[in-house]
């Protein structure tokens, strides 16, 4: 049985080539569409995708699978995982060796074709690991994959409610400036007083602080979306919505969302595959020992004796083995028992992540769904029914102008506050789909505390 592996081996050598990149982007493209939630297009332009404006979330997402740099060079490793794996593969060159030796008129010519006998019979479980080594590096080549959708999807949420929420600031500003205008007008004929005006004109000066940092935040944002999508130059003129999607009407129910994890995220099946990996190779050690090394070679050798012109001819053969006098290979065997034992933790410590970060991802969640459903429903229409039944007491003249400036105030805030947390929750559903299907999200967002807005000041 081991003679036909061998034979086996032997002819796959003779043809084994690399995969190329794009039968690897298609390999990766198996392992992480499904979790991405966005199919790959090969040799789909960037541009074209550029010009679907306002530039979606799952469209952003897609101009980064394919333009990403960081991308690229997870893509480029795997391709060096492959080129070993063909490598490993390959039969061991055979050594030529030549000495010319002289003793007076005697002329020896020395010649050698050695082969390394333990290359050729460890072939085929050489080959075997870096097959596994190969797959490995996939799943590692999916979960970056997997992680640079998220990271850009995110992006895309953090930079449409920045500019959303930098759009309501302007609306504050504006509000806030009537009523410096309206102040100053009203202390300039003496109906305020100083006091009054300078209050005004502090609320106008917190609101506008507010506003540059808003719109910094906006440009931030945008920018960090654009370093995950690749663009640069005129690329990176694109549109994004003025608004969040919509939270759903209702979410679906819990589940068993640690086996789901368990089953389906990506670094729990490459810790697993990785320590039958290396338990398979704590075999080979344990089985190989010492003998690490084993030549066979054939020498022929000619001695010419110059004085009486004769020539003789010898042949044989050598082989070379190393002594265990120094090293028995303890010391290799006991790494690789030490890696194996580290990979089994390893094993535990990524499931035991997986559920908890399942857990978390959830909870985070449900709570973000809450709070923004609770904006939505309830304190953004509140403020919105104080501010109408304002303008229409101001309209009777049972309310001050300064009443409704700061009721509208307020509801700018109320607004900003839900916009943030409608940004949260999307971010948070992005983290609960890679903590379920993907891989480790790493600190998984934490919901905002909101956008700060200016206070009403009461008079």
């Amino acid at each position: 049985m081991r003679l036909l592996i061998l034979c086996g081996a032997l002819l796959l050598a003779g043809c084994a080539s690399t995969a190329g990149p794009d039968a690897l982007r298609r390999d990766v493209a198996q392992l992480a569409d499904a979790r991405t939630g966005v199919p790959a297009v090969p040799g789909e332009a960037v541009r074209g995708l550029l010009a679907r404006q306002p530039l979606d979330a799952d469209t952003a997402v897609r101009i980064a699978l394919l333009n990403s740099p960081a991308l690229e060079q997870s893509l480029a490793t795997l391709a060096i995982s492959d080129a070993d794996r063909v490598a490993a593969a390959q039969l061991p060159n055979p050594h030529f060796a030549f000495a010319r030796l002289r003793e007076g008129n005697t002329l020896e010519l020395e010649r050698m074709l050695s082969f390394n006998v333990m290359s050729l019979l460890t072939l085929p479980w050489r080959a075997q690991y870096a097959d596994q080594s190969l797959q490995l590096a996939r799943l590692r080549a999916a979960q970056d994959v997997i992680r640079t959708a998220a990271d850009t999807r995110k992006a895309w949420v953090g930079a449409v409610a920045a500019r959303q929420s930098a759009a309501y600031m302007r609306d504050a500003r504006e509000a806030a400036e009537a009523g410096a205008e309206l102040a100053r007008r009203m202390a300039r004929v003496g109906n305020w007083s100083k006091l009054q005006q300078a209050r005004e004109q502090s609320t106008l000066a917190d609101v506008s602080a507010q506003l540059a940092r808003a719109e910094q935040a906006a440009l931030s944002e945008r920018e960090k979306l654009t370093r995950l999508m690749g663009l640069w130059g005129e690329d990176t003129a694109y549109t994004l919505p003025d608004r969040l999607p919509e939270v759903p009407a209702q979410l679906a129910g819990r589940g068993d969302i640690e086996a789901v994890a368990l089953r389906e995220r990506l670094d729990v099946r490459a810790a697993r595959d990785e320590s039958r990996y290396l338990a398979g190779t704590l075999g080979f050690t344990r089985a190989t020992g010492m003998m690490d090394a084993l030549t066979v070679g054939g020498v022929h050798n000619t001695i010419f004796d110059n004085a009486s012109g004769a020539r003789e001819n010898k042949d044989g053969f050598e082989l070379e083995l190393p002594i265990p006098i120094f090293d028995w290979g303890q010391a290799r065997t006991a790494r690789a028992e030490a890696t194996y034992l580290q990979s089994v933790a390893r094993v535990r410590e990524v499931a035991v992540r997986a559920r908890s970060e399942a857990r978390e991802a959830w909870h985070g969640w449900r709570t973000a769904y809450d709070v923004a459903k609770h904006y939505r429903d309830e304190i953004v229409p509140l403020r919105k029914f104080i501010v109408d039944e304002t303008q229409l007491r101001y309209n009777g003249m049972l309310s001050s102008v300064w009443e409704l400036l700061a009721e509208s105030r307020n509801h700018i805030a109320a607004v900003t506050n839900a916009i943030t947390a409608q940004r949260d929750f999307w971010i948070a559903d992005t983290d609960l789909r890679t903590a379920l299907t993907g891989t480790s999200p790493g600190a998984i967002a934490a919901m905002g505390a909101g956008a700060s807005a200016p206070a009403a000041r009461g008079h």
